[in-house]
This record gives structure tokens, C-alpha cells and sequence, in this order.
């Protein structure tokens, strides 16, 4: 659907940001923040570790063929309406939820939410307006910025929700915070001048939907969670779409109503169309099965797979040039953003567990050392890392390599293309 992605409810804050990052009441299409819920202990370990595998795999999976899939619709394809492109998906999901709430126990957490209509008109409408802002702006930039480079972009949207908590009070400024948010800045600074296809109309487009994110973020903690009101991602959906689809309508009508035909429904497919929203849509019902399978420090550096793996795969896909401004920009930004969601501690403890497994953990004999679950999860993040850094090589390499001269076109890297 969008860009920007509808996140489980109960993602729990950062270390860095516990007074700032809350649940989010909302929905995910096309999460790029990964649910981050407390382990659930009543599965045997090894079932449990096999079952948040497959989990955490679909949602890897789901998340990023929806950006593609939406990237492939408006631009490749040519269905250069984007903003009745999220209102046909909201429109999917409001149907969809209220079908589910009728049919399966999936939706019966809504049941819990003290939610009347005053409160609806106080909470739901205000946070729906805004989200759709988020959407619309997420979804437009399609039409001018590549899938790497907006994925670049994203990893400033710490930054502005951290700004926007300052502004609303929420959190108190602190130095350190504000020197690590400068860190992030600076590396998506220099991504964003080492991008070889600048567009600043484009550039505005996905800023605008940051920030609407971010105000959209903050005013869930102001105005929901104060109320005692969490939302898995299937139930924020079920309250949310329907004021989005009407919103997003409503921009839709002077903008994009005018010029639409038929005839640019019958060029993509009906089917095609159906497949796009089905796809967003079960997104959100991978989410909510992932909640409780595992913790808050594998689900961010999950996130921060996906994102690499998007932008890998979408250089694939459609040949896109990026500059090694652009790469040393985007690590920076990932370094930043990286220590800001884990903090220090955690951090250290995960550099210690790598070292104390690269000296011999992983040839252990005993037990206990096989069956631990923490064990085996920093063994297959390591391991990503390893495989990420291989295929990040290899992809560049290919995709600046000449068959004519059999060698590697490095202008090519350096953005003078």
C-alpha cells in the first residue's frame, strides 16, 4: 500500500526512547517497523524458535513484495494514481476486518477498547486525518524516488518523531539523544547528495510523510494509550481504514479524479488490483501471529535486514545506479539509527555474545548451549550479517559489471552516470 508502514500496537519503545515511542494503534500494510513484543513462553523452545523463523520470514517476505508490488503498479506499470490506489486498499481492509470481526476470534480484542462515539470523534478521526496524510505522501513519491532511496530516506523518521515528542512535551530534549539524532541526519544528508536522480519534489513528498508519521505516532500515545487503549495491527485496521479511505478520497477527488479512466484499471488488471490489496491486507494478519514470538532486539535488526534486502532486491529489479556517496551516506545513517533504537547496553551485550560464540561458542557441547534460544538467535543474526555483507558485495559488483570488457564499471559506482 504505502510506504509508510501500519504498525502493530504493540510495538514496545526503544531503549532510547521509552518516553517517546509508543504503542502504535495502528496498521501495517507495509511495515517497515517489524512488531517488537515480549516472547511468548509457553511454546517448547525449539518449536518456538522454528515457528518465530517462519514468522519473522512471511513478514520479511510480505512487507517488502507489498513495496515493490506498489512501486511495480504506479510507476513500472504505469497506474500513476496513487493516492485511489491507498483508498482502494483501505476500502479492501475495511471490508476485510469487517468480515473477520464476524467470522474468526481474530478482531474480538476490540471488544476490550472502552471506545464510545465521543471518544472515536476525539481520538480515531484526529490520528486517521493525519495518517492519511502519511499515506498519501508515501504512496505519491513513487512517482519521483527510487525504492532504495526512499528506503534511505526512511531512517530519518526516528529523528522527526523525536522532534515531535520534544514539541508536544511528551519527552524531555536531551544531548545525548540530540547528538545521536545528528548522526542519522548527517548519514541520510549524504545519501540523499549522493543520490544520482534527485528529485526535490520528490524528496518533500516523502519528508511530508515522515512527519505526518511521526505527528500521527505521538498523538496515539497523547490521546490512546492514555485511555488504556492498545490495538493489535488487524484491530487499529478496523477502526482506522474506514476514516483513511474517506480522507484519502477526499485529496483524491481534486487530484486524481479528473484524469482517471477505466481504461488505466483495464491496463494493470482487476486482478492485479484485487492481488495488490490481498497481499497488503495479509500483511497485517502476518503481523498479528508474529506478536509475542520474540524479542525487541531481533525484531529491530529484522527491520534493518528487510530495509538492506529491499534495497538489494529493487536494484535488481530495476537497475538502479547508487553512488558510493549515497552507500557510505545510508551505513552511516544505519550505524546511527542502529545504536538509537538498541542503546548501548544492548548493543555491548550483543558485541560480547558475537565475540564469546567467534571464540568458541558455536562448537559447544553441552545441552544447554544447544537448546538456548538466545544462543541460536545471535547465531543466525551474525550469520544474516555475514550473508547480507556477501550479497551486498556481490549485487553491487553485478550491477556495475560490463560482459563486453568482462571487468567492473567503476565510474559507474561513483555516480557519473
Amino acid at each position: 500500500m504505502s510506504s509508510s508502514s501500519y504498525s502493530s500496537s504493540t510495538s514496545s519503545p526503544t531503549p532510547s526512547m521509552s518516553a517517546v515511542s509508543p504503542p502504535k494503534s495502528s496498521f501495517e500494510m507495509d511495515d517497515d517497523v517489524p512488531p517488537r513484543l515480549a516472547a511468548d513462553k509457553t511454546e517448547p523452545p525449539l518449536k518456538k524458535t522454528l515457528h518465530t523463523a517462519v514468522y519473522i520470514s512471511l513478514w520479511i517476505f510480505i512487507s517488502n513484495l507489498t513495496i515493490l508490488f506498489n512501486k511495480w503498479l504506479i510507476d513500472t506499470q504505469g497506474f500513476r494514481f496513487p493516492i485511489l490506489l491507498t483508498c482502494w486498499h483501505l476500502v479492501f481492509a475495511t471490508i476485510a476486518t469487517q468480515v473477520l470481526a464476524r467470522t474468526t476470534t481474530l478482531l474480538d480484542s476490540r471488544k476490550k477498547l472502552p471506545l464510545t462515539p465521543r471518544l472515536y470523534a476525539r481520538t480515531i478521526l484526529p490520528i486517521g486525518i493525519f495518517y492519511s496524510g502519511s499515506l498519501v505522501c508515501s504512496n505519491v513519491v513513487y512517482l519521483y524516488l527510487s525504492v532504495p532511496f526512499i528506503q534511505m530516506l526512511k531512517a530519518a523518521a526516528p529523528v522527526a518523531v523525536l522532534f515531535t515528542s520534544w514539541a508536544w512535551r511528551v519527552a524531555e530534549p536531551n544531548l545525548a539523544s540530540f547528538l545521536n539524532v545528528l548522526w542519522i541526519v548527517a548519514g541520510v544528508a549524504l545519501a540523499s547528495v549522493g543520490e544520482i536522480h534527485f528529485s526535490l519534489i520528490g524528496f518533500m513528498y516523502q519528508m511530508g510523510g515522515i512527519v505526518f508519521e511521526a505527528i500521527r505516532i505521538i498523538m496515539i500515545q497523547v490521546l490512546l494509550s492514555g485511555d488504556g487503549m492498545k490495538m493489535d495491527p488487524l484491530v487499529g485496521l478496523y477502526y482506522f481504514a474506514p476514516v483513511c479511505a474517506v480522507m484519502n478520497f477526499l485529496v483524491a477527488m481534486p487530484s486524481e479524479l479528473p484524469t482517471f479512466t477505466w481504461a488505466a484499471v483495464s491496463k494493470v488488471g482487476v486482478g492485479m488490483l484485487f492481488l495488490n490489496a490481498s497481499i497488503a491486507f495479509l500483511l497485517n494478519v502476518t503481523s498479528v501471529f508474529l506478536i509475542g514470538r520474540t524479542s525487541g532486539l531481533v525484531m529491530t535488526l529484522t527491520g534493518i535486514f528487510k530495509n538492506i534486502l529491499l534495497i538489494l532486491v529493487s536494484i535488481v529489479i530495476w537497475n538502479t545506479k547508487i553512488s558510493f556517496m549515497q552507500t557510505v551516506g545510508y551505513a552511516i545513517a544505519l550505524a546511527g539509527l542502529t545504536y538509537y533504537s538498541l542503546g548501548y547496553e544492548q548493543l555491548s551485550k550483543l558485541f560480547q555474545s558475537s565475540a564469546a560464540w567467534a571464540s568458541g561458542v558455536w562448537g559447544a557441547t553441552s545441552a544447554a548451549s544447544r537448546s538456548s534460544g538466545s544462543s541460536a538467535s545471535r547465531r543466525c543474526i551474525l550469520i544474516s550479517f555475514f550473508i547480507f555483507g556477501g550479497l551486498f558485495v556481490f549485487v553491487a559488483a553485478l550491477q556495475h559489471y560490463d560482459p563486453s570488457t568482462k571487468s567492473l564499471k567503476l565510474p559507474d559506482w561513483f555516480g557519473t552516470e
